[in-house]
This record gives C-alpha cells, sequence and structure tokens, in this order.
C-alpha cells in the first residue's frame, strides 16, 4: 500500500504528533507499505525545494514543504499547490492527516487530498475541550460535514469529543510503543525498592514525571501537589524527578523554592529517550497531572516499564490504566495530592499496586496501532468507493 503521512510537525521537532507519525510511518515502511510523509517542519538541511528529492528517514520518505518562518514554525500557506503536485504523482492508495486543535498544514492537506478524490483517513491527537462549540458550528456551515473522511482519535476520551464536532463515528487509532524496549527489569524482587511504609522509617517514595513543561501539561500545578502531599508526610518521605524542558521550567523552579521543595524536586531537562528505562527502573510513581491528555504517551512508557501511574480521570491515560488495579486514577490535584499520600503510606498498596503493573502488560504497542491505522486506511477507501 502507499502511504502518504500529512503533518504539521515532524523530527527533528519533539513531542506526541511528531514521535507517532515518525514511528508509525517507520513501522509500516518496514512490513512492506510505501510510505510518504508530508510536513512543514523543516529538517537538517533546510526546506525542500519543488522537484528536490525527499529525505530518506529509515525508509520512510520526508517532504518537507514549510516555509522560512521565525523559530522554524511549521506552517505554509503557499503549500496546497505543491501538495496538490505530490498527491498527483504520488498517486497514494490513502492520505493519512494527524490533526490537533492548531493545524493549518493537516487542515490544508485534508482539503487538497478531498479535492483530488483520494481516499482520507484523519486522526486527532489532541482534546478538543473548549472548541467543540465553535468547530461544530464551522463544520455544519461548511461542507467538511458531508465529506468522507474516516475519523479517528488516540482514544476514546479524544474520541467522544470529535463525535461531537462532526455528528459521524469516530473510531480510536492509539498511539504505540515499543513494549520490549520499555519492559521491567527486575521490579518484582526487591531491587526496586519498597517505599510506602511511612516516609522516614524507610525510603522515600520515589516520583517521577515526564513531560514538556509548557503550560498544557500544567508543571506549575505538578509542584503543588508534591507540596500539599509533603506537608501531610514526615520530611524525607518523597522525592519528584521532573523529566523535559520548556517555557515553564523557570517557573516550576520558583515554586518549587518557594514550597520549601528544593531537597524534593529535581528538574532534570531533557534525557534521552533510551536513559528513560534506567531513570523508572529506580523510581516508585509517575505522576500525570495533564487535564488534557489526548492519549498520554510518556505515561504509557512508564506504565509499561512497571511503574504506578497516578493520572487525571477522563483523560486517554484510561485507555491503559486500571483505577486501584495498576495505578490510580483521580478527579483533581487534591485528589492526586491524597493519592501520593497513600502510596507512600498504605501498608501494602503501591507492591500491590506496582505486581499487577508489572504483570498485566499493557497491548498498545505498535502492531496494535499499525492494524488499527489499516482497517482506518479500509474504511476511508471504501467511504470513496463508489
Amino acid at each position: 500500500m502507499r502511504i502518504v503521512h500529512v503533518s504539521d510537525c515532524y523530527a527533528p521537532r519533539t513531542g506526541g504528533i511528531e514521535s507517532q507519525v515518525r514511528d508509525l510511518a517507520r513501522v509500516q515502511a518496514a512490513a512492506g507499505d510505501e510510505v510518504h510523509v508530508l510536513t512543514a517542519t523543516a529538517g537538517p538541511r533546510g526546506h525542500h525545494a519543488p522537484g528536490e528529492a525527499p529525505e530518506d528517514d529509515d525508509g520512510v520518505a520526508v517532504h518537507r514543504l514549510g516555509a522560512r518562518l521565525p523559530f522554524d514554525l511549521p506552517v505554509n500557506p503557499a503549500a496546497p499547490p505543491r501538495m496538490r503536485q505530490l498527491f498527483e504523482s504520488l498517486a497514494p492508495d490513502v492520505v493519512h492527516v494527524h490533526a490537533g486543535v492548531v493545524s493549518p498544514f493537516a487542515f490544508d492537506g485534508t482539503r487538497v487530498a478531498v479535492d483530488a478524490g483520494l481516499p482520507v483517513a484523519v486522526t486527532w491527537h489532541c482534546m478538543l475541550d473548549g472548541v467543540v462549540g465553535s468547530l461544530r458550528a464551522v463544520v455544519r456551515r461548511t461542507h467538511w460535514r458531508s465529506e468522507p473522511l474516516a475519523l479517528s482519535a488516540v482514544s476514546g476520551a479524544a474520541a467522544r469529543r470529535v463525535e461531537a464536532v462532526f455528528d459521524a463515528p469516530v473510531a480510536v487509532v492509539p498511539d504505540g510503543i515499543d513494549l520490549d524496549a520499555w519492559a521491567p527489569a527486575a521490579r518484582l524482587d526487591g531491587a526496586a525498592g519498597s517505599a510506602g511504609t511511612g516516609g522516614a522509617a524507610g525510603p522515600p517514595l520515589r516520583l517521577v514525571a515526564t513531560m514538556r513543561l509548557a503550560p498544557r501539561k500544567r508543571g506549575p500545578a505538578l509542584i503543588d501537589v508534591v507540596a500539599r502531599a509533603a506537608r501531610s508526610l514526615p520530611p524525607g518521605s518523597l522525592t519528584l524527578d521532573v523529566v523535559g524542558d520548556g517555557p515553564a521550567r523557570a517557573a516550576m523552579q520558583r515554586r518549587a523554592h518557594r514550597r520549601g521543595l528544593d531537597d524534593v524536586v529535581r528538574l532534570r531537562g531533557r534525557v534521552p529517550r533510551a536513559e528513560l528505562p534506567a531513570l523508572y527502573a529506580g523510581a516508585d510513581a509517575f505522576l500525570a497531572p495533564a487535564r488534557l491528555e489526548a492519549f498520554g504517551i510518556a505515561a504509557l512508557e512508564a506504565r509499561t516499564a512497571g511503574l504506578v501511574v497516578v493520572a487525571r480521570r477522563g483523560t486517554g491515560v484510561e485507555e491503559f490504566v486500571t483505577s486501584e488495579e495498576d495505578g490510580l486514577l483521580v478527579a483533581d490535584d487534591a485528589a492526586m495530592a491524597a493519592a501520593v499520600v497513600r502510596l507512600a503510606t498504605e501498608p501494602g498498596l503501591l507492591e500491590r499496586l506496582r505486581t499487577t503493573a508489572v504483570r498485566r502488560r499493557p497491548v498498545h504497542g505498535w502492531r496494535l496501532t499499525a492494524q488499527a491505522a489499516r482497517a482506518e486506511y479500509d474504511r476511508a477507501r471504501a467511504l470513496r468507493a463508489p
């Protein structure tokens, strides 16, 4: 099958959509598909001129159609003519568009592909909270409501928002990871610690959070959660390693200092992905404070590594965490702080949850993701059939 992915963002940018599109494309290419990516993200060699050969990204042909803009923003209003040329020359069997709340390049690609009569599958990688009403009004006033699009989202929670916008069936194409790369090592033989026995009476509860330090991920709120939990525990009961970087880092550092957490919170900055399994092997629980988490790739990686994940209800994390069995799902920040206190003090809770997390392996590997994507491609082609 000849597949063309359309995404505003792609490597070398880092983030959820970027990693998922790249990894899915590589998995499909390794399975024998001919895979192309159209993106507005600049590459290491700069932007491609029309007619220039695409990059070979481990078997994936990457066509970079961005414009030269400050900060290498993945935007190019002039891209549609070049998209049209590529669709005509490549003649794909399906176009797979990857959308966020603000995805002008992806939306242009959808429009051009639909106008060209191509089968189109659109996967939403975001939560549409706050914009469902406005998007619904736009869809009702335009032709988008009647277009033959195979709509999907990365989780059931995200799909419900898309269904409210389009009044159409929305499937789930979940994010995926290499499950073997994140398999837990020696987490049930006592080597990973035995927190949860009462703070100063034993080792501290070792918390970790991996995220982009941006407003949507709620890093400052995470500091408040840990501060609230620490106030209910003896000194030395908690540690928190925050992995990632972004515009909220300085604010988080200041807030940790004001809350008296200099000895509790460590902002580690970016850590290579390959080093995270070793970091997780020395941790007990993973905190995910975001309210608008469409899926939660970092949380899935931590869950697969055998950590107890504490996250918000109503997010994509519900796809792979079952509360009170292999993790804890909470309603708000106060409940998240209370969950941390429970893990540090409730006898046997941490070990019970951790044992299930290790033994009940998540199913969200690339095989599941690729199968779900292929089902959407078949649906897109059926919708385009006369």
